[in-house]
């Protein structure tokens, strides 16, 4: 995974690298479930399918994760690892594999309640997309 914390004040955020945008929302995804519980227990047991569209490539960004994020509010579901079969600016379809997440298996880190438009950022330098959200939690 090629991500970074960014330790923001009562809030958290995330810097996701990748050689292609598909691959920084890969990267972005599985970093937020990193902050929930660590993900090297998450056994790729179901499969779920995300598929959305959005205004632009920003609203894109954030309504993924958000719908992440509803994923594991609602069913408890956490993913281990993400493929993006359809992607572009406006549209973005992902099977996200992963498992029910169990207090009696899996440690429990931040309780995240959204992905925000504060300071997002999406960015292209040389070969290298940077994305990078801040989350209430």
């Amino acid at each position: 995974m090629n991500f970074e914390i960014i330790d923001i004040s009562g809030d958290i955020g995330l810097r996701a690298y990748g050689s292609s945008l598909r691959e920084a929302f890969i990267n972005v995804g599985l970093g937020m479930y990193s902050l929930i519980t660590n993900i090297e227990k998450i056994q790729c047991k179901q499969n779920i399918i995300v598929a959305l569209s959005s205004e632009s490539v920003e609203s894109l960004l954030v309504n993924y994760l958000n719908e992440l994020i509803f994923h594991f509010d609602a069913y408890g579901f956490i993913g281990c690892m993400i493929e993006i079969a359809e992607f572009s600016d406006k549209k973005i379809n992902v099977k996200i594999c992963g498992d029910y997440f169990d207090p009696d298996i899996h440690s429990r880190g931040l309780l995240i309640k959204a992905a925000t438009y504060h300071n997002l950022k999406i960015d292209k330098e040389g070969d290298l997309f940077t994305t990078e959200v801040i989350f209430d939690i």
